[in-house]
């Protein structure tokens, strides 16, 4: 579809902490966290999860809770033997620790039909991929994605992107960086988080971080630095956007994602890059006094329109 969204990635089983020794089964994911919110935000376009499934009743479920909620799979593989990946999220006060299972999830193998990869790619408004969906795939699977992504650009897509770092996925730093550079060169739009971008560049600041962006060719960039204000570079004009402040926040999962969601989405609605951010603010606010990695559309909806 020519208004069509796709976002690119791994959504896992959730297993979240409730009372006791008991847990709550949800579905969650750093880019299908992303175009949740922009499920919500966003009616008038049709979204699709890009991934690959296994064949086992988790996966039909997952499939169908998708269905459920307007989001298509497009052409996604689905892989005989395979199935979800599968994390745990343990809470102290707001901030969260995480336990993954997905060494083996069928996700991993979104690539393996490049086919089947560039038509669920075709005729879209917006893209959106991360470094996690770089990082779970090997070599060659990164190298089918990238060149994807590039051919659905060159036909007039746009595309975002999240470098969005964990170490613990990538063999080795250089690798990493080598991975998310290659992933920057094919981005219109990066929204990275300074933290990490510290940690895995050296970057001495979030300006830095913007300059750094410029200088690969990224015409718009959203810096995002937790609680603190983010910094915007478009097209080489730069400024900054307050947060808005939680005073007590109750779980802090996924708001950097809804971030994204919503200033993505406010630009697909033509808002300026600083107007998408005052939203896009909010809606990180509002999902962090909520559990889990998925808000209610209705919160999202409702934060995103104050």
């Amino acid at each position: 579809m020519a208004d069509g969204i796709a976002a690119i990635g791994e959504c896992m089983i959730e297993l979240s902490g409730q009372t006791g020794h008991t847990w709550r089964m949800g579905y969650a994911g750093d880019t299908f966290n992303t175009l949740w919110t922009i499920r919500a935000l966003s009616p008038s376009h049709h979204v699709d999860y890009v991934t690959a499934f296994g064949d086992d009743p988790f996966s039909q479920e997952q499939i169908a809770f998708f269905r459920e909620h307007d989001i298509g799979v497009a052409s996604s593989p689905v892989v005989p033997g395979a199935r979800p990946g599968l994390y745990a999220i343990r809470l102290e006060g707001a901030e969260r620790s995480f336990t993954y299972w997905r060494s083996d999830a069928a996700a991993r193998q979104l690539a393996s039909n490049p086919i089947a990869l560039a038509k669920s790619l075709e005729e879209r408004t917006l893209i959106y991929f991360s470094g996690i969906t770089l990082a779970i795939l090997d070599t060659a699977g990164r190298r089918t994605l990238l060149q994807a992504i590039a051919a659905a650009r060159a036909h007039g897509c746009h595309v975002a992107f999240d470098p969005n770092y964990r170490p613990r996925l990538w063999p080795d730093t250089a690798t990493a960086r080598a991975a998310i550079d290659e992933g920057l060169k094919v981005a219109d739009l990066a929204l990275p988080t300074f933290a990490d971008e510290q940690y895995l560049y050296g970057d001495a600041s979030p300006e830095a971080t913007l300059e750094r962006l410029e200088r690969a060719g990224v015409a718009e960039s959203v810096v995002k630095n937790g609680e603190h204000e983010v910094v915007i570079s478009h097209y080489e004009n730069i400024f900054a956007v307050p947060a808005t402040r939680v005073e007590a926040p109750i779980d802090t999962t996924g708001a950097g994602d809804a971030f994204n969601g919503a200033y993505l989405s406010a630009r697909l609605l033509g808002q300026s890059p600083k107007d998408a951010a005052r939203r896009a603010h909010r809606v990180a606010a509002a999902v962090v006094q909520v559990r889990g990695a998925l808000a209610p559309f209705e919160i999202l909806r409702l934060a995103f329109e104050l």
